[in-house]
């Protein structure tokens, strides 16, 4: 029996916005499923076996390898084949695999509008939790109104994890998450605003989202594409003012 419930999506479109590269394109996806809503303290303890049952508060400071790694004891727990794999210091996605992994940013986007097109898919305080309810902890999922899809908390309470890079460019191997937190004030939280932090990065209001699907491209799929990753790290030209390209 399946430790998450997740909801079938039906294939669509989603339009999505580079602000740096000033940049629109429309992404078409295939069927996919996704959390109804982000994981939860319990499911983390009952798939780990923690001896605290949990509470149905989203997991928080997790950072995105252990959620990536979290992905695949969720696959292994349920036998199905895990999406990722580790070679050296590279995650793989193995995007045939029909085990649990992370949205792509197009799958997340495309999921939280649920066919609207404004930054919320409805009045901002019936559907999420921000700094306007002056909290200092997320708050149980479920709570407030779900979106077309029947989703819940897409839109603040805890940020979520994304399987793509932020911008390679500048920040090298930053992962995106979406979606804004408890903390963060109502003009952050839309369904466009992006933001991301290294892949060992955790934070109070920073949590994930399962996603599952299986598709036949290695190279790119669902918006995720290995060729465009390597294009948007390169850097042609004078830098944007005020940045220098991130190096190790």
């Amino acid at each position: 029996m399946s430790t998450f419930d997740l909801r079938p999506l039906p294939g669509g479109q989603v339009e999505l916005h580079d602000a740096r590269r000033k940049r629109r394109w429309t992404v078409h996806l295939e069927p996919f499923e996704i959390g109804i809503a982000p994981v939860t303290v319990a499911q983390y303890s009952q798939l780990m076996g923690d001896s605290e049952t949990g509470t149905q508060a989203p997991l928080v400071d997790i950072n995105w390898l252990e959620a990536i790694k979290f992905c695949n004891e969720a696959s292994l727990n349920e036998s199905l084949s895990p999406a990722y794999i580790f070679e050296a210091d590279e995650v793989i996605w193995q995007t045939n695999a029909s085990g649990y992994r992370l949205p792509t940013e197009a799958e997340w986007e495309y999921a939280c509008r649920a066919g609207t097109v404004g930054p919320h898919y409805g009045h901002l305080d019936a559907i999420a939790w921000t700094a306007n309810d002056k909290l200092e902890n997320a708050k149980e999922v479920g709570q407030n109104l779900p979106n077309a899809f029947g989703l819940h908390d897409t839109l603040g309470n805890v940020w979520e994890w994304c399987w793509d890079l932020l911008d390679p460019a500048r920040y090298d191997d930053y992962r995106v998450f979406r979606g804004g937190g408890f903390a963060d004030n109502s003009w952050s939280v839309r369904a466009s605003t992006r933001r991301g932090g290294a892949p060992g990065m955790s934070h109070p209001d920073l949590g994930l989202r399962m996603a599952r699907g299986a598709f036949d491209d290695a190279q790119a799929t669902q918006g995720w594409s290995a060729e465009a990753d390597y294009e948007r790290g390169k850097i042609t030209g004078m830098l944007p003012s005020g940045w220098t390209p991130r190096r190790y």
